[in-house]
């Protein structure tokens, strides 16, 4: 049982199936989980607090799984930004062989790790983005749809639309984020023209994700409907679950002259964490996408990637075979 990709060959994986880098989840235990699975387990860098946290975390990981996983390394514009090149000397020195960047200008990093053999993808949400981070030489591109948790862009474009515009004009191999979670998912995706899919909400909705089982119970819970969008008026839009204190970000930000200073107390990545850690549902924000509507149940990651590359194969060699001729 197996799909191959033009992304597979790349990784070196058995399964289209790349986890996303998630904030505060992004550890060891999960990503080592997904690599053992046949996917692509990711490593969030700046889940760390300091680039040698980052390479006893890779050590870590290094001790669960033999198989390829990555590194994410997200790059935004800050008054007083983490050292980015430390973080990247670290990934480097340790010796990975494919790194998830996404975010803001990342030439400078694309350029350091491509010199020493490193693959690179680069997450984006605009065919546009796509297109230049291909001029700047990565291997393969992420293509967030604006089902996606996290910052869709200011495009709302869904990855139904999406992914095929991409595929019409990338040459370079490309994965299809945001709303995945299941065979049929992966199925549209290929046919849409991605070579795989990449999933943030769904494995943490499994046993290994590194949050407390409270959260994981409620995503499985909601439906595609609890979501929020925050952010919008700041055009840096980000897709969080529903609940109290993003109901209020929404609230306080559709006030006139809002400004971020407003919902600032509120948002804090000190208080996410505490409530993926603690269970406190209403402590933070808690970034989940529309595929909430799509999780009903708590598999390990083994049995998830199985599951969707088997329902995927029955769907390209079944359903859909049946229905030509």
């Amino acid at each position: 049982m197996a799909i191959r990709t033009r992304f597979t060959e790349l990784a070196g994986i058995e399964h289209p199936v790349v986890q996303g880098g998630m904030m505060w989840v992004g550890r060891a235990e999960l990503a080592a989980a997904v690599s053992n699975a046949g996917g692509l387990g990711i490593l969030t860098a700046l889940t760390q607090p300091t680039p040698d946290d980052l390479r006893r975390e890779i050590a870590r990981c290094r001790t669960m799984t033999d198989k390829p996983f990555g590194v994410n390394i997200t790059i935004l514009p800050s008054v007083s930004p983490p050292p980015y090149a430390e973080y990247r000397k670290a990934i480097i020195e340790e010796g990975i062989k494919l790194v998830e960047t996404a975010g803001y200008k990342p030439q400078e990093h694309v350029d350091d790790f491509k010199s020493h053999g490193i693959k690179v993808i680069h997450k984006c949400t605009a065919v546009r983005h796509a297109l230049s981070a291909e001029r700047m030489g990565v291997d393969a591109i992420s293509i967030d749809g604006f089902e996606c948790a996290g910052h869709p862009g200011e495009d709302d474009i869904p990855g139904l639309i999406l992914i095929p515009a991409a595929a019409d004009q990338l040459r370079i191999p490309m994965i299809a984020s945001g709303g995945f979670g299941d065979g049929r998912g992966l199925a549209a995706a290929l046919a849409l023209g991605a070579d795989g899919i990449n999933m943030g909400t769904r494995f943490c909705a499994t046993k290994e994700a590194p949050i407390h089982d409270k959260v994981k119970q409620f995503l499985v819970d909601n439906d595609e409907r609890d979501t929020n969008l925050i952010f919008r008026q700041f055009r840096n839009t980000g897709r969080v679950a529903k609940n109290s204190v993003s109901d209020q970000v929404v609230e306080i930000g559709s006030k006139p002259g809002a400004e971020f200073k407003d919902v600032q107390p509120y948002v804090s990545g000190a208080k996410g964490r505490q409530a993926l850690e603690t269970g406190d549902l209403e402590a933070g924000l808690i970034w989940a996408g529309q595929i909430q509507g799509l999780i009903h149940d708590i598999p390990s990651c083994e049995e998830l990637v199985t599951r969707i590359v088997a329902d995927a194969e029955d769907i390209i060699r079944g359903r859909l075979a049946g229905l030509v001729g």
